[in-house]
């Protein structure tokens, strides 16, 4: 897709957070990734929809729910509430964030499955599965814990080691105890509804190999279709939290099933609020662009079941999926022990929310590698960076002009030369964003930023203050320092958009875009400086931590 197209319309849509716990720092990878893309899309002029909201079924949801004593729903609409907040707090932002337990969604579930049903994708079978004895219900996988059968390494999951990274059935699992109640679980059958993935094969070939995933994701699905798609298991027994299957009275749909379907039902909501028509967005026709963003993870849900799905019930395919890696902190996954588990209310409390946006902007490459918060590196990157080298801009001309000139900038831009430079950077700063490389934008930004920096150092504004008949010249440089500053923070807008109105209060300007910079501000009033940023402080980064260990 390049970025130089005419206009576009795109539905967005990031994973789903699941509602039984606080966001943490790992969900605001993602997150970040698409409001970063999404912002850069709408200043190339496309017209862009973003969708998200809790996934909030599943057994976790219920067992957390009955050990706080609260209805399931009670804590979904208090985790909503919470993921809503720390969003906003972090100015990621949705068209429309909703939830999946929702009238919309089991409507659009339950359409999607008769449509399946009717195609014959549909099958019924018993299975043997793990029962709890004691809390009368089968156990999901992750809910049997035991001593591996590869490694012999005990405490392990119901469905692969931590130790060894093999993968089994909790079955296979030695001296296995129930997660909940901790007697060891019986063996019981009970009948279950399979979507039969197999079916959609060719078509699922056909997709993928059209370009619409990653190439690294694409090659990870071959190894599936080598091993052999297998009916996939969509129903789950009674007690649950969910919805029940049509035509069932103890069978629900497994949360995978209607967590995708999500997406859609968030589209609705939006779509009856603004008028719009479902159809543009979802008919098989559609010329709207669907990009899903989502973790490394749920690649297989994203690029096997879901299309699989939305083509049994006709409707269109996804434009693109875009995986991304996990989060490790300081080098190692996050550990609640070592601190290093950190929600992102916990960060907030502590430190500027745009510090986070801007690392984790300069890290990421729009590959599906692991991104490392590494606390040092954050630190210096950041002051660095943003403020020694671009806030440092604006506060060094700033005082100049304050000072001596009443904030009024000069009539001439003192080095053109420089400032076209600046404005040839825009077409590989805009390529590197639309691809999702914002690690190679951020250093084509930053290589414009030194170039200014050099700029003011070679002319001395400072030095030439001195001199009463050098102020004219003190005047015309400082006011290009400024000119400059405008086109970085014009570059800098998706990944801190809090800092750009901030700077466009500053300096008394219309919203910074990437068509307004083409003209410079002479013979501007600006407003007084106040500081953008703060440095960050190691005591801060310290208290963080310290608050995050359990």
């Amino acid at each position: 897709m390049s970025p130089q197209t005419s206009q576009r319309t795109l539905l967005i849509t990031s994973a789903l957070p699941y509602g039984n716990g606080h966001l943490h720092l790992g969900h605001l990878v993602e997150h970040i990734q698409t409001d970063i893309w999404t912002r850069v899309q709408k200043l190339l002029g496309h017209e862009c929809i973003t969708l998200c909201g809790d996934d909030a079924h599943g057994t976790p949801i219920m067992l957390k729910a009955e050990q706080l004593g609260i209805t399931p729903e009670a804590l979904t609409t208090n985790m909503r509430e919470s993921h809503e907040h720390d969003f906003q707090a972090f100015n990621i932002h949705y068209d429309q964030y909703y939830s999946t337990h929702s009238p919309e969604n089991q409507t659009l579930a339950n359409k999607i499955y008769t449509c399946l049903e009717a195609r014959g994708d549909i099958i019924k079978k018993s299975i043997s599965q793990a029962f709890d004895p004691v809390k009368l219900m089968f156990l999901p996988d992750r809910y049997v814990k035991g001593t591996c059968p590869k490694c012999g390494v005990a405490d392990q999951y119901g469905d692969n080691c931590e130790s060894c990274g093999a993968t089994y059935s909790p079955t296979e699992l030695i001296n296995p105890v129930s997660a909940i109640s901790g007697v060891p679980p019986i063996e019981k059958e009970s009948l279950h509804y399979f979507f039969n993935l197999p079916n959609y094969e060719a078509l699922l070939r056909d997709w993928i190999s059209n370009g619409h995933l990653q190439a690294e994701v694409a090659n990870k699905l071959d190894e599936w279709f080598a091993q052999g798609l297998k009916a996939w298991d969509i129903s789950r027994d009674a007690p649950y939290f969910g919805f029940l299957i049509p035509g069932t009275t103890d069978k629900y749909f497994y949360v995978w099933l209607d967590a995708p379907i999500g997406y859609m039902a968030s589209c609705m909501k939006y779509c009856a609020s603004h008028q719009r028509s479902f159809d543009e967005f979802w008919a098989p026709d559609s010329s709207v662009e669907l990009i899903h963003f989502v973790g490394k993870d749920i690649v297989y849900f994203h690029a096997l079941f879901w299309p699989a799905m939305l083509s049994g019930a006709g409707y269109r395919l996804p434009t693109a999926i875009y995986a991304h890696g996990f989060l490790t902190v300081n080098g190692q996954k996050m550990s609640k022990s070592r601190g290093t588990f950190i929600e992102a209310r916990t960060y907030l409390d502590h430190l500027n929310p745009e510090y986070l946006r801007y690392y984790y902007a300069a890290k990421m490459n729009g590959r599906v590698e692991d991104l490392d918060l590494n606390f040092d590196d954050f630190i210096q990157r950041v002051n660095a960076d943003l403020i020694g080298k671009i806030v440092n801009i604006a506060s060094r001309c700033a005082g100049f002009i304050q000072k001596h000139f009443d904030n009024q900038l000069a009539k001439i831009l003192h080095d053109p030369e420089l400032y076209k430079q600046l404005l040839a950077a825009k077409p590989q700063i805009m390529s590197a964003y639309d691809e999702r490389d914002f690690a190679r934008a951020i250093r084509q930004i930053m290589q414009c930023a030194d170039s200014v920096n050099q700029y003011i150092d070679q002319h001395k504004p400072w030095v030439l203050a001195k001199e009463p008949e050098k102020m004219p010249e003190v005047q015309m440089i400082c006011s290009m320092g400024l000119n400059a500053f405008a086109v970085l923070m014009a570059y800098l807008k998706p990944v801190l958009p809090i800092m750009a109105k901030q700077v466009e209060t500053f300096l008394n300007c219309p919203p910074l875009t990437w068509e307004t910079i083409k003209t410079p501000m002479l013979d501007h009033t600006i407003q007084t400086f106040v500081p953008l940023m703060r440095r960050v402080e190691r005591e801060q980064v310290d208290a963080m931590l310290a608050a995050s260990k359990h």
